[in-house]
């Protein structure tokens, strides 16, 4: 939401007691074990049936320009493996000559765990991603807010989430679509986000306890310039990297994580403004 126009399973016999001891404790820590990135992410899918509601608040600075928003998610588990949800933005927006607000374009998702192993107190899995984020912003009269475009991404994940360390890893692609609302037909270059997450858990906690992750993420981003005509635009695409410490706090079935981007390499075409941070702060409910 964040882009312009332009870059915009009997009883278990001797030999089974260990796998089914393992099981049972990977499912009653599951609330714990269900962890993703602040920033990348990860394979965590809900339960079969559960909802889950999210509410976020981003923050972002590159120079005179500054970005909020207020997200709110719902996501449903179709499966105990493949669930999906929406997104409803509303942005704000503020340069140096102008600003606005109104709500941003919504996007909907789905996220399918292909691959699942559990062994005492540890859980890997991957999954894909899918997201379709529309052209909805500009019935707002603020096209300032809108991209002029529907884009869609996809993404491949991996976890590892054990008692006390985790890690993932992601890539996504997004394919930005081709802006012609002002009657130039803008090829807005797609983007490459690749993710490499750390996490330790302190203090092991159980179910009923206040349980605290610190995480560290390491997130890259690869801009294609966009086109007009086939020739290139000089004030877009480039490639940066942001160091992110981050937190994920849970109680049973509510959980608050936060993380602060912080660039340390950019090298953006053109004359575009380089980034001073971007923030989120997210607010869960398990369902």
């Amino acid at each position: 939401m964040f882009f312009n126009k332009l870059t915009h399973s009997g009883y278990p016999g001797y030999q089974g007691l260990i796998p089914g001891l393992a099981l049972a404790l990977a499912i009653t820590s599951a609330p714990a074990l269900a962890h993703d990135p602040v920033f990348g992410i990860g394979p965590h899918v809900l339960f079969k049936q559960g909802v889950e509601f999210a509410a976020d608040i981003e923050s972002r600075q590159a120079g005179d320009n500054k970005e909020q928003a207020l997200v709110l998610q719902t996501t449903y588990g179709i499966t105990g493996d493949w669930a999906a949800g929406i997104n409803l933005p509303y942005d704000f927006k503020q340069t140096e000559n102008d600003s606005s607000s109104g709500n941003g374009d919504v996007s909907v998702f789905t996220k399918y765990r292909f691959w699942r192993k559990d062994s005492l107190g540890l859980q890997e899995s991957g999954a894909v991603f899918i997201k379709v984020i529309t052209d909805t912003a500009a019935d707002n009269k603020t096209p300032a807010l809108g991209k002029g475009t529907t884009d869609t991404i996809l993404g491949l994940t991996y976890g590892y989430e054990g008692r006390k360390w985790y890690r993932w890893a992601s890539a996504r692609y997004r394919f930005n679509g081709t802006n012609d609302t002002s009657g130039i037909r803008v090829d807005r270059g797609d983007m490459i986000r690749i993710d490499f997450v750390g996490g330790i858990r302190p203090t092991p906690t159980g179910y009923l306890e206040p349980d605290t992750v610190w995480l560290l993420e390491l997130n890259g981003e690869f801009g294609q310039r966009a086109e007009v005509g086939g020739v290139a635009l000089a004030d877009t695409g480039g490639t940066a990297w942001f160091l992110s410490p981050g937190i994920f706090w849970t109680k049973r079935n509510f959980a608050i994580k936060a993380g602060v981007q912080v660039p340390i390499y950019q090298n953006l075409g053109g004359n575009q403004q380089n980034a001073d941070y971007r923030a989120k702060l997210i607010f869960e409910w398990h369902l």
